[in-house]
């Protein structure tokens, strides 16, 4: 079982930055695909990023050249870096551990509003 924490979300104005994190505990981190999701009020939830354990990575096309997802195999931890931060960038953000079953985090809100 995967045990996913994530953390960094906060109350930003447009244009700025925020760091998200994800700790992952319960599996072999470097096995799996990492991803981020998000899911604003009304909205289906939808995938941001990915990134697989090749390192290749995934965005959607609302958030490329503004967003970026990494990963630390030694920490057990995905990273997503979004820059010039949007309001509709608002939502909860969910990391995603994916190797023959996928796992979920509890979600970290964003809110992006002057």
């Amino acid at each position: 079982q995967v045990q996913l924490v994530e953390s960094g979300g906060g109350l930003v104005q447009p244009g700025g930055s925020l760091t998200l994190s994800c700790a992952a505990s319960g599996g072999i981190f470097s096995l799996y695909t990492m991803g981020w999701y998000r899911q604003a009020p009304g909205k289906q939830r939808e995938l941001v990023a990915s990134i697989t354990r090749f390192g290749g990575t995934n965005y959607a096309d609302s958030v490329k050249g503004r967003f970026t997802i990494s990963r630390d195999n030694a920490k057990n931890t995905v990273y997503l870096q979004m820059n010039s931060l949007k309001p509709e960038d608002t939502a909860v953000y969910y990391c995603t551990a994916e190797w023959a079953t996928a796992y979920w985090g509890q979600g970290t809100q964003v809110t992006v509003s002057s």
